[in-house]
């Protein structure tokens, strides 16, 4: 680190008199910013000197959204106050009432759940397991993810190449693995698919093209933890159930679905008749009515 110390020059405070230009300059430049409040139809969504984060102000927009629908449709009272009223359990499952009467989700129909089970025949093997090991280079705040891609990319490479030595790759993860099983040479034992984040669950178990083989996976796996070099030292295959062992659990999921696409629908109509200041709001992921 260098030695150099910089010291700031004084700020200008301008001549002094009142009517002088420079003076109102130096003040605007110090002024603190002031964020308007977050407004759904001219209601502010919370009192004046909160600041909620971005995944609660967008919670408060949406269920405040909903409210006012709910008035509209003379379910709920009408508020004067000036910050939108606290939802309670009473009025929130009026609201739910509401949202299901007027959004239709069609019921999946056995052909459709039929060509979903062929669709992801993966997706419901029981009994599969991996034993794994992996080097974990985790994204943390602040990471040069581009480089860390290309650092993680050179291990891959070298652990892909022909004669390598068998212990090569506990060596690398003991050295470069963020993860604690780096301890134990990367190894994570066996694993099933719900042992391990979703889109690691994806691509290790229910993509069709990872369904044999043992061995370094010859590509990244990119997940919410960062990158990771998968080795495969035993498989498990598990067993494929038939159609109607798992007919119900597909209708149910399929049903969700549609009516996930229902409320998206719903509520980007509401956010396109909405008068909306302070928040950019697109459509239905409140936990009001998932």
């Amino acid at each position: 680190m260098s030695d150099l110390t910089l010291t700031p020059a004084p700020m200008s405070q301008g001549c002094g008199s009142s009517s002088c230009q420079c003076a109102p300059l130096s003040a605007l430049a110090s002024a603190p910013q002031v964020t308007p409040i977050a407004r759904i139809n001219g209601v502010a969504l919370y009192a004046d000197g909160l600041a909620p984060d971005a995944d609660t102000l967008r919670e408060l927009a949406y269920t405040e959204l909903l409210r006012q629908q709910a008035v509209r449709q003379s379910l709920l009272p009408e508020h004067d106050g000036p910050a939108a009223p606290e939802v309670s359990e009473d009025w929130r499952l009026i609201i739910e009432a509401m949202v299901d009467q007027q959004t239709s989700s069609p019921t999946p129909s056995p052909e459709e759940g039929q060509r979903y089970y062929d669709a992801h025949k993966p997706q419901f093997v029981v009994g599969q397991a991996l034993h794994v090991r992996h080097i974990l280079f985790a994204v943390t705040p602040g990471v040069n993810v581009q480089a860390l891609a290309v650092h993680a990319e050179r291990a891959l490479l070298e652990l892909s190449h022909k004669g390598v030595p068998a212990e090569r790759f506990a060596q690398l993860a003991a050295e470069l693995s963020n993860c604690p099983s780096s301890a134990q040479g990367g190894d994570l034992g066996w694993i099933g698919p719900d042992d391990c984040a979703p889109e690691l669950a994806r691509e290790l178990f229910h993509v069709q093209h990872t369904q044999g083989g043992t061995g370094v996976h010859p590509r990244l796996f990119h997940t919410r933890f960062g990158f990771h070099i998968i080795d495969v030292l035993e498989r498990r295959s598990g067993a494929e159930p038939a159609y109607e062992d798992v007919r119900e659990r597909i209708a149910a999921m399929l049903t969700l679905q549609s009516r996930a696409r229902a409320l998206h629908q719903y509520m980007s109509l509401l956010v396109g008749e909405a008068d909306i200041e302070g928040i950019a709001l697109e459509g239905a992921d409140s936990p009001l009515v998932q």
